[in-house]
Formats: structure tokens, sequence, C-alpha cells
């Protein structure tokens, strides 16, 4: 009995490995597999967060194939920002994919297969969350430790790692970016109506982490909420920022769909458990009061910074004729 039991968990193991390697090949397949977990588990509400999360990263990437950043950025700087949000998503999900699967597996068996989690490389930190959050029941301090948790993830192999700090967050192409939208996730609606927030100091941890944390107030507890999520529930996701500019007056730049733009990209995954690390405090940020904000309404100020990402983009092809 005890062996045919180790022999299913072996099983439920190589099962989960397959499954999020079929859907962490690109942005497309991530988002919907976060969405259709989301609609299998809604106390998970993480996963409804990451999949709005991914969405924007989508978008971003698509932005990179519109005409105002083509003029902007050389080919080697978009491809530099292109791997840089698909790694960090990548390494998200390949993290905390397992860990929504081994819970959904746990609640079918009606016991906690959470220790298994360490075959996946999850953090011993993030193991003793879930193993609360099975006694305790309690689904925002889970939602926030898998905030605190996917953002101490990427730090040192992405944030961190020499070659995106050359790369990316050290160049004057990333400090413009970050000045304009690099660091905004947005919340559309069917309405028109933009919601969401931006961050300065994106490589902080700390400052990820509370944006996050304000991120999944406006999607769970916000007077909007309701209007988020029926766009969430309803508008097909393509990566193209026409997904919900259909729905907003005016006239937009336009972004490709991502999955022809695209290729497949192969990761080399070196990770070490970060909850090890010295430096992080993570129980702490877990702790930290996060105060919801006052202001969300992204509308006309994402109007406005489109605009003067299209100026830029004008200004430099017309110095760059000018010395042609």
């Amino acid at each position: 009995m005890v062996m045919h039991m180790e022999r299913k968990k072996t099983d439920i193991l190589l099962q989960i490995k397959n499954e999020t390697e079929r859907l962490n090949r690109d942005n497309i397949l991530r988002t919907k597999a976060y969405q259709e977990y989301y609609k299998r588990n809604p106390e998970i509400t993480w996963s409804y967060l990451a999949s709005m999360v991914s969405r924007n990263a989508g978008w971003s990437m698509a932005d990179l194939w519109s005409k105002p950043y083509r003029q902007l950025l050389s080919d080697q700087n978009r491809k530099h920002l292109f791997i840089t949000y698909e790694r960090a998503n990548w390494m998200i999900f390949s993290d905390a994919y397992p860990q929504l699967l081994l819970y959904e597996w746990s609640k079918k068996w009606k016991e906690p297969l959470f220790s298994l989690m360490s075959f996946y490389n999850v953090s011993s930190w993030m193991i003793e969350q879930w193993e609360k959050f099975w006694s305790k029941g309690n689904c925002t301090e889970l939602l926030h430790s898998l905030i605190v948790n996917e953002q101490h993830l990427i730090q040192t192999p992405v944030i961190e790692s020499p070659f995106f700090k050359k790369k990316v967050f050290h160049r004057f192409n990333y400090v413009l970016q970050e000045r304009l939208h690099f660091s905004v996730v947005l919340f559309p609606t069917m309405s028109g109506e933009l919601y969401g927030r931006s961050i300065k100091h994106f490589s902080k941890v700390s400052h990820r982490i509370d944006l996050g944390k304000k991120l999944a107030w406006i999607l769970l507890e916000s007077p909007v909420k309701n209007k988020i999520k029926e766009f969430y529930s309803k508008e097909e996701y393509t990566g193209s920022r026409r997904d919900y500019q259909k729905w907003q007056i005016g006239s937009f730049t336009k972004t490709p769909k991502l999955l022809p733009i695209y290729p497949f990209v192969m990761h080399e995954d070196k990770r070490t458990d970060w909850s090890k690390n010295p430096s992080f405090f993570p129980s702490k940020l877990l702790k930290k009061k996060t105060i919801p904000p006052k202001r969300y309404t992204l509308t006309s100020w994402y109007r406005m910074k489109q605009k003067q990402i299209k100026i830029a983009a004008t200004i430099k092809s017309v110095i760059g004729k000018s010395q042609a």
C-alpha cells in the first residue's frame, strides 16, 4: 500500500513537471494557464493577479515591435528588453505553477502534499506558507506570500544578474522606459477606463512586493473590481494592446499579436533556495502593512505617456535623418 502511494506521488510529480513545461513555452500559454487555474480554484487569488500581470508583460513585449519603439530603440536593445520580460515571467511560472497544481492535488487527496514542492526547488519559506494556509485557510496571507516569493525568486537570477544589469537596468534606455511606462501594470475595462499602478525603482524587491499587494487590492477589493473582472472574464487575450484599446475612443499605435513575432526561448534553470539568503527578510515584508492606493485611475495618465513616447520617437527619427 505504501509503495503504491509512493509510486502514485512519483506519477503526479512527473505529470506536473510535464504540464508546467508545456504551458511555459510562451506568454500566451502562461497567461491562459493562470486564468484557467483561477476558474477551478477561485480561493487562490494570486492566480488571478498573475494572469493580469502576465497580460501586461505580453502587451509590453508587443510594444517593442510597435513603430515608436522601433524608432527609439535598437534591435539589440529591444531584444534585451524582451528577454528580460520573458526570463522573469518564465521563472515565476516554472516556480509557481507546480505549487498551484500540488495544491489542487492536495484538495483531491484531502491531505497536504506540499513537501513534494521541494522536488521543483520551491523555497522552504514558501512551502511553510502553504502548510500554514492548509491549516488556517487565510487566503489573503497566501496571496501576499506568493507575491513575496515570486519577487524574491527573480531578484538574484534576473534583476541582479550581471547580464541584465549591464544590458538592461543600468542603461539609459531602461531609465527612459521606467520614466515612461516600463513598470506600469494596467487593468482595462470594457467601458474604456484603465486602472492600475506604476512604480519607480523597479529593481528593488520591496518596491515590487508593495506594488503587487496594491495591484491585488485593486483587483479584489477596490470599488472598480467588478468592472475589471468583467474584462478579464470576457476579453480574449492575444498579446496585442488592441485587446483593450478597441473599447477606448481615439487612435492608437498598432501593436501586433504576440505569437507570430517571438520565437520559443530555451531557458537554463540554475535557481537555488532564495529564502536561505541572509540578506532577504521575507516574513518582515509579508507582515508589512500595505496602504491601499488613493489614485489608481490611469486612463488619462497613460494616454499622456503614450503621446510622450511618440514625440520622443519622432524627435529621435528627425535627429537621425538630419545627421545622416
